[in-house]
């Protein structure tokens, strides 16, 4: 089935999902290593987005019905055959639209695993692999797995085809085509690396986790099912929710708000007694309604909470980034975004929320001016990214944040550039 959508920056964009897609075609059996919604059932939805050359294949994931998409990206080679960034898990519906692409574009020959640290990113890659035996499969560095620190092999990686990526963009066997650049974070007790990716024919930057952009209207692959988005639209447990357009997106700001703070301000968890005299009241109790439990409360503002996280689809790091992780090392952060910004690139396709976005070099460089002192030439050049995220939606983070510094967890972070 084709359908056109208007995509959130104003041009058509061609979705797809298979023809002969049945439920049974949607089965991911192996759901429970990592075991968040939507379980062993998960949708495909691919997009083209430069016409025979880029295509997108968004899935869902997410805890509690807040769910955002992780997207798989694919580009055509020029001398044929297909990259792979960032493996979604290969369903049967996933595999059938990829090897749509396989006959007329030829054989996946690269399957880039762009993080060590992204378990929802990284436990797709044996399967996904195995699924194109003749792939060669490069990694960012310094994989690590948690509680146990295994061997790749042990994951799931096919042993004699995974490699680490060449520190020297020049020596990967796509040279020709890509170049990349890898921001890699020594933590102490892991690391965070993520390999920002350049097609340099169609000018795509493609990046995991660091860089987002969030949607006003709900993804199409969120709305394939709309449950989640109308479960978090409603006011109260009690509340039956109609599903129409309004409510839809209503559910999917609210969505977006959690996901991104955890705890945004507007939001009221009620306690557990509360809860569960709610839940008693409430008119559906199945597994599907959490049996009722619906502990969350939205003040009249989280509209505004939105539109500022939002702030017209500026170019955003993630809070989590932004307060725990990046700030271990501004310096290596700001050079790894500096060279990123020097390259020619008109668009960026994010592994979550909204993708793709037409977004200038300068425009990304901006997005890391958190770590400076003083504000960089980046400043001010564009006006919807001029403001940083309010700091009463990023108070739950930083309160997470000195409580693990005092744990010992966590170590403070460096001072800015």
């Amino acid at each position: 089935m084709n359908q056109e959508e208007p995509h959130s920056r104003g041009q058509p964009q061609k979705h797809r999902m298979h023809p002969d897609t049945h439920p049974r075609d949607w089965s991911w059996p192996f759901w429970p290593a990592v075991p968040v919604y939507p379980y062993g059932k998960r949708r495909t939805l691919r997009r083209e987005i430069v016409p025979d050359t880029i295509w997108t294949f968004d899935q869902l994931h997410g805890i509690l019905y807040t769910i955002v998409p992780i997207r798989m990206t694919i580009v055509k080679l020029s001398a044929n055959g297909l990259l792979v960034y960032a493996p979604i898990a290969p369903t049967t519906e996933c595999v059938r639209l990829v090897n749509e692409l396989v006959a007329k574009h030829g054989d996946v020959k690269y399957i880039i695993l762009p993080t060590s640290s992204g378990l929802e990113h990284k436990v797709f890659v044996g399967p996904f692999a195995r699924c194109f035996p003749q792939a060669q499969v490069f990694v960012a560095p310094h994989q690590w797995s948690f509680p146990f620190n295994l061997p790749l092999s042990w994951l799931g990686f096919p042993q004699k085809r995974t490699q680490v990526l060449p520190e020297d963009s020049n020596q990967a066997p796509f040279a020709d085509e890509f170049d990349y650049a890898v921001l890699d974070i020594n933590l102490g007790r892991g690391s965070f690396v993520e390999v920002a990716v350049l097609h340099k024919r169609s000018r795509t930057l493609l990046v995991t986790d660091s860089i987002q952009s969030v949607p006003e209207e709900p993804p199409a692959i969120v709305q394939l099912d709309p449950y989640p988005l109308l479960f978090h639209a409603r006011e109260n447990a009690f509340e039956t929710i109609e599903d129409n357009e309004a409510n839809r997106r209503k559910g999917w700001q609210r969505i977006s708000l959690f996901a991104i703070y955890f705890r945004p301000s507007a939001l009221e968890i009620t306690g557990l007694g509360q809860a569960l005299r709610d839940a008693m009241k409430a008119p559906v109790h199945s597994a599907k309604a959490y049996f009722g439990l619906f502990p969350f409360r939205w003040k009249e503002n989280w509209k505004q909470s939105f539109d500022a996280l939002r702030g017209n689809g500026r170019l955003f790091v993630a809070p989590i980034l932004q307060t725990l992780i990046l700030p271990q090392a501004p310096t290596q952060v700001l050079n790894w975004a500096d060279k990123i910004a020097a390259w020619d690139f008109g668009r960026i396709i994010s592994c979550h929320f909204d993708s793709p976005i037409e977004a200038s070099p300068h425009q990304f460089r901006r997005a890391f001016a958190f770590l400076e002192k003083k504000p960089s030439a980046y400043e001010n050049l564009f006006e919807n990214s001029s403001q940083p995220l309010p700091e009463e939606d990023l108070r739950f983070i930083k309160e997470l944040e000195a409580n693990l510094i005092q744990r010992g967890i966590a170590t403070p972070p460096k001072e800015k550039v």
